[in-house]
């Protein structure tokens, strides 16, 4: 699930830096002009490359702390899951060893007990699952929308015609020279370093 969420708000980024990009870079060479036309002013050869963003995410300080901050957010969830677990666990025991000598009222009571809150637990597990998908969506998509200002300056940069997101554009080749990744992760770091300032 966690990698479908990341997938799908990298689409959606890599969607938009595209098309804002594509938008703002100039338009693709025309066909060969007939004899007697005047020269095209096309560059002579077009540069695209692509970034990784998981490895983005996996790599820059940014990302780095948005899944420090996921984690330290799981482990509290954890701790309190394994604290119910603990008291569920307690209340199985009870019934099982000393439920053939309560009265049908107190083992029909404690077993309803246990039943509440075994829902109780199955329902903060799932809302809890539910927050921190929702909180790491919403971590990454900050990153990936910071990241898109690095990728958009990058590619102005170095006159790059079109970046695209490795995974998701459907790349089947590309050029280790076309990877810009690292580079990203480099200049995402180093203004992210400078704002902190």
């Amino acid at each position: 699930m966690k990698a479908a969420v990341v997938s799908v708000v990298a689409v959606a980024t890599v969607a938009m830096l595209v098309s804002g990009t594509a938008a703002q870079a100039p338009a693709p060479a025309p066909a060969a002009a007939a004899p007697g036309a005047p020269a095209s002013t096309a560059p002579a050869s077009t540069k695209i490359g692509y970034i990784d963003v998981q490895r983005v995410l996996a790599r820059s300080a940014a990302g780095v702390a948005a899944r420090e901050q996921l984690e330290k957010e799981r482990a509290t969830i954890q701790k309190d899951m394994d604290g119910r677990r603990v008291e569920l666990e307690k209340l199985r025991d009870e019934l099982e060893k000393k439920g053939a000598l309560m009265t049908p009222d107190a083992r029909r009571e404690k077993q309803e007990q246990f039943e509440r809150k075994r829902r109780d637990a199955a329902r903060a597990a799932d809302d809890y699952q539910k927050e921190l998908e929702k909180k790491e969506g919403v971590l990454l998509q900050k990153v990936l929308q910071e990241v898109g200002g690095v990728i958009e300056k990058v590619g102005k940069e170095k006159n790059y015609y079109m970046i695209v997101e490795k995974r998701n554009a459907g790349v089947l080749y590309a050029s280790n020279d076309a990877d810009l990744t690292d580079e990203v992760i480099r200049a995402y770091d180093r203004d992210a370093g400078g704002k902190k300032k």
